[in-house]
């Protein structure tokens, strides 16, 4: 993808049809909404085999977060893997693994500890097939189109979870957890057969890598250690990564504390799904109305606003609401989480085009992390000041990161990008589109 700094493409507005026209994008969009239902699927299942095999809500949790948190450490370990190797492989390998995890769980009756273990290290391989993936995408899609298509998988991704969710329920009522896990592996196999069957084979040099990357003598646990250390020194690159994972991760942790708020208030039983569900449901109206109705240069001026919108709402659980206002502060915070479209372009262009899997991979993996960090930490908060006051204060966190950002000065140069075949670094050009200002 060559550069464009003209302004015209600058304040081109996609179309939701312009970005499913692309094969490669909507081939990789399909079976990623079908992984996440069966994410949801698995997710939920497997927690439901853990407490029934030991009546342990700690061990159903951890179950319900084992595939979260390590995904951190398996990005900085192995992430430059997305950038060294074809992307057929990796992806069509990542579904192919997990779904041999969930038949395995599924089949093999193992102690509860071996089950935990198979999860956690298929989740520390999970960065390198997502990175390899949305580096695809960025390398399908040009400048608007770009950002849309990250607005159609948020909203697919947000839909199928929750379908995913109420198809757990359902599978096990009907199936048993057993079966439903095994349904789930179905789900996985699906994708890796179309991906496998329906995407080319690119070797690096044909989807932006550079040529020497993927043939490099340089281990990848070294490579990855060494990447992720550029990445995150580069001051440009570190900033527009936390942007991205702080307001989530406070809005993260006030979500985890809704059940518990709604019992300490005494809501009707059922009414922690109603609010639960609000989150969601606005993440989804503001990705659609942001994503298709506003022009690029918008987006990007809005992303302090928008910030501000996902925390500040949360200031008002400090007046221990009851349900009908508790729902629509959590919608109005809900909004506010489109933000992150005006932070693609600026992201993307900063990323070097040899490390842009890995830095995906990161992005996603601590972003994941962080949403599995949060809620324990606002936990502990809870235990000294009251639900309502730790939700209060994550909102504030939140609206302190927007403030935050209104500090930051234009961006600099691209981080430094190490060249895997020679061992020396170079600085990037700005890649795909220029941006006016992840």
């Amino acid at each position: 993808m060559t550069p464009t700094a003209e302004p015209a493409q600058g304040n081109h507005r996609a179309t939701y049809r312009e970005v499913l026209a692309e094969p490669r994008f909507r081939l990789l969009f399909s079976t990623r909404t079908v992984a996440i239902t069966a994410d949801a699927l698995r997710i939920t299942t497997f927690s439901v085999l853990v407490f029934s095999a030991t009546a342990s809500a700690l061990l159903s949790a951890v179950a319900f977060g084992i595939g979260f948190i390590p995904q951190l450490f398996g990005s900085l370990l192995l992430g430059s893997l997305a950038d060294r190797l074809p992307p057929r492989a990796l992806i069509t390998g990542g579904y192919a693994l997990t779904c041999a995890a969930a038949l395995l769980i599924a089949l093999v009756r193992m102690p509860v500890a071996a089950s935990l273990g198979v999860v956690a290290l298929v989740s520390l391989a999970t960065p390198v097939f997502h990175g390899a993936s949305s580096r695809l995408v960025a390398q399908s899609l040009e400048g608007d189109a770009y950002v849309l298509g990250r607005s159609l998988n948020n909203i697919a991704g947000a839909g199928a979870q929750l379908f995913g969710l109420a198809l757990g329920g359902a599978a096990v009522a009907a199936l048993g957890p057993r079966r439903a896990l095994a349904a789930s592996a179905v789900l996985y196999l699906g994708c890796a057969l179309a991906i496998r069957i329906r995407l080319p084979r690119l070797q690096p040099g044909e989807f932006g890598a550079a040529p020497g990357s993927a043939g490099s003598d340089s281990g990848a646990v070294r490579a990855s250690l060494h990447g992720a250390g550029l990445l995150l020194r580069g001051r440009t690159v570190r900033r527009l990564m936390l942007a991205q994972w702080l307001p989530v991760a406070f809005v993260a942790g006030a979500e985890g504390l809704i059940v518990a708020y709604a019992g300490e208030r005494h809501f009707a039983p059922g009414q922690y799904a109603v609010l639960m569900g609000c989150l969601p449901v606005g993440m989804l109206v503001g990705d659609l109305l942001v994503g298709r109705l506003l022009l690029p240069p918008t987006r990007e001026r809005l992303v302090v606003p928008l910030i501000a919108l996902a925390g500040l709402p949360l200031i008002g659980f400090a007046a221990e609401p009851g349900v009908g206002v508790s729902s629509c502060l959590l919608l109005l915070s809900g909004l506010g989480f489109a933000y992150a479209l005006g932070l693609q372009r600026p992201f993307l262009d900063a990323l070097p085009p040899d490390g842009q899997g890995q830095a995906f991979g990161l992005l996603g993996s601590g972003s994941m992390t962080l949403q599995g960090v949060g809620p324990v930490c606002l936990g502990a908060v809870a235990a000294g000041i009251g639900t309502s006051g730790a939700i209060a204060l994550a909102g504030g966190a939140a609206a302190l990161t927007a403030g935050w950002i209104l500090t930051w000065h234009p961006p600099t140069s691209p981080v430094p990008v190490p060249n895997h075949s020679t061992g020396s670094e170079n600085s990037t050009e700005q890649h795909a589109c220029s941006p006016p200002a992840q």
